[in-house]
Order: structure tokens, then sequence, then C-alpha cells
């Protein structure tokens, strides 16, 4: 007899997905709030007669525009969104399971972008086909 496709990962590798997701969440939710703080400390140094200008900021600040942080803070909030999307799939245990073919997503690809709902198949064919 032909061993069956397996259709989902185990606990013990969602479990695995899980913390990388953890971490990898940890880590975005800092950038987001460096971006915030970023904002925030800008706001605070507005003058009427010079507009937006850093002074006394960290030199980890210096040279992000107050436009390029929001953007950078809007896209860290969207993965933040993606993540924490993955690991209500990780609970429902349907955690890397393609939602255009239904098969199981490489580890390759999640461990890379571990909020992937395509597989590489999946988003080839929607890169073709345009959907």
């Amino acid at each position: 007899m032909a061993e069956q496709e397996k259709t989902r990962y185990s606990d013990e590798e969602l479990e695995e997905f899980r913390q990388l997701i953890l971490e990898k969440l940890e880590t975005a939710r800092k950038n987001y709030q460096m971006y915030l703080n970023i904002l925030n400390r800008e706001q605070e140094n507005i003058t009427e007669d010079d507009g937006f200008v850093f002074k006394g900021i960290d030199e980890d600040y210096i040279g992000i525009s107050r436009e390029e942080a929001a953007m950078l803070a809007q896209r860290q909030l969207e993965y933040i969104r993606k993540l924490e999307a993955a690991l209500v799939r990780i609970k429902n245990k349907t955690y890397g399971i393609c939602r255009k073919t239904g098969k199981l997503i490489s580890k390759e690809r999640l461990r890379a972008v571990p909020h992937a709902t395509l597989s590489i198949e999946a988003k080839k064919n929607r890169n073709v086909y345009g959907d």
C-alpha cells in the first residue's frame, strides 16, 4: 500500500513553528514600538519655526523621516497581525496548509515566511493568473 500524503503538521512540528513565530513577534513588536517612539519624539521636537527636526535623539533615530517612520510602523503592524493570525492557525491545527491547494506548505518556506498561507506552487500560479 502507498503511504498516504501528510495532511497536517504534527503537534511537535506546530510547537516548533509556534516558538519561531513568538520570537519573530517579539522582535516585530519591539521594532513597531521603536517607530512609534520616533514619531512621538519627533512630535515633541516640533517648533513653529523649524518644522520636523530631530533634536537630541539617539543615533538609532537619526536620518528617519516622519513619513519613513510612519510607513515602517504600518508595515510592522501588518506583519504583527499576520504573525498573530499564524498563531491562531497553529492553535486550530490548520497552520502550514496552503489555502489554495490544501497541501502542506514546505517547512523551508514556513521557516523563511512563517505567516505564509500559500505554497510556492500556489503563489507561482497566483502570479501567473493574477488572482
